[in-house]
């Protein structure tokens, strides 16, 4: 009989729980959820630009090593490194004494010409004297025969004749005579320029304004002639033009098509602490296996020559500009491609995931080329979870 009253009480119990939690089910149930706070932030307008930097060497815009033409020993030097040159200026002088004697014998074969052609010029006067005066005494022997004949023996007339054709041949030599001393006289003087040119190159100049960098030889020194042929000669001095510099840029082939002609781009000189404004000039047009880079090249003015050649120098290249673009956080854009989307918080606090185009990037912001409004309120992070139509409420940071 007690156990039978000792069940019972447990069932009872047991039922009484039962009902408690159901209660409370019932009551935690009906408790109204909580809006959940997400970071948020505007899609604005800004200017968005892709750029990419190169380091590259500053370079002069010409360099030459500059040659003897003539073999010879260095009587002067003029210049030093360091020393500004200007096309042109005496850079040192040659010593060759056979070049000097060569060009004195020149000029004496040039006088020698001369005198005979003037030995010849009056040789032609006499000879055309002599055929006036011989051609005049036949032709007068000749009209008394004719009009009195037997007058004048005929062999007197056939020698007056003689003499008239010889004078007339002495004519004809001494005008030989007269060409052949010209063209010795041009020869001779053909001769006394090409001396007077080999002569010219024991001054040895600078080739173009710039710099002297390097300095081979002193006075004394002997200086092989620099030809094609000999390899082993040793330059003068080397002259690099610095008033204009070049920056020889690697650009990768990923970025070759983006680049043009007369594209201003920023040039940074971290050793003088300097930015400078330079201009794409040329570029090689051709992608190097090696590397995959394309060669291209910007001028930079050095008027003040400060700027030193072998510095090294960052030029910011532009890719790609759009000014007063749409962008939004880059944390707003949730995916990449053409499924790309960004939740947008509307008025009334509902989340609407939108479809959208993205465009140029910078590290914080992204460009959406359509989609999105400036102003719109959008998510920025925490989206996991969130539905389209949810409600939300949007914290600024």
């Amino acid at each position: 009989m007690a156990a039978a009253t000792r069940k019972e009480f447990w069932i009872v119990v047991s039922l009484l729980a039962a009902t408690a939690w159901t209660g409370c089910r019932s009551k935690v149930s009906a408790a109204p959820q909580e809006i959940p706070v997400v970071s948020a932030g505007h899609a604005v307008r800004m200017d968005m630009r892709n750029d990419v930097t190169l380091t590259a060497e500053l370079e002069p815009y010409f360099e030459v090593d500059v040659m003897a033409k003539e073999a010879g020993y260095i009587r002067h030097m003029l210049v030093d490194i360091g020393d500004h040159v200007e096309a042109g200026q005496l850079i040192c002088i040659l010593e060759i004494p056979e070049l000097q004697d060569d060009l004195q014998r020149a000029k004496a074969d040039v006088q020698t010409a001369s005198a005979e052609q003037s030995a010849a010029e009056q040789d032609q006067k006499r000879a055309v004297a002599a055929q006036s005066i011989a051609h005049l005494s036949y032709t007068r022997i000749l009209d008394v025969s004719k009009k009195e004949p037997g007058l004048v023996p005929l062999q007197e007339v056939d020698v007056a004749h003689s003499r008239d054709l010889e004078a007339e041949a002495q004519v004809a030599s001494a005008e030989q005579n007269v060409q052949a001393s010209i063209s010795r006289l041009q020869a001779a003087k053909s001769a006394l320029d090409h001396e007077n040119a080999l002569f010219a190159y024991t001054r040895i100049v600078s080739p173009l304004n710039g710099i002297v960098t390097q300095r081979y030889a002193s006075d004394g020194a002997m200086i092989q002639a620099g030809t094609s042929s000999n390899t082993q000669a040793m330059p003068v001095v080397h002259v690099a033009q610095d008033d204009v510099l070049r920056l020889m840029l690697p650009v990768p082939e990923a970025y070759v098509g983006t680049i043009h002609n007369g594209e201003q781009v920023t040039v940074e000189v971290p050793a003088l602490h300097r930015s400078l404004a330079g201009k794409l000039t040329r570029f090689s047009d051709r992608v190097q296996s090696s590397t995959r880079t394309m060669t291209a090249e910007v001028d930079l003015k050095n008027t003040n020559h400060d700027l030193i050649p072998g510095m090294y120098a960052q030029v910011q290249l532009t890719l790609a500009d759009s000014p007063n673009a749409v962008a939004v956080p880059v944390g707003a854009i949730d995916g990449n491609g053409a499924a790309s989307k960004v939740y947008v918080v509307d008025g009334a606090g509902l989340v609407h995931a939108r479809n959208v185009s993205a465009g140029l990037q910078s590290p914080q912001f992204v460009q959406v080329l359509a989609g999105i409004q400036p102003g719109e309120v959008i998510i920025l992070g925490g989206r996991s979870g969130l539905q389209d139509g949810e409600k939300v409420q949007p914290h600024f940071e």
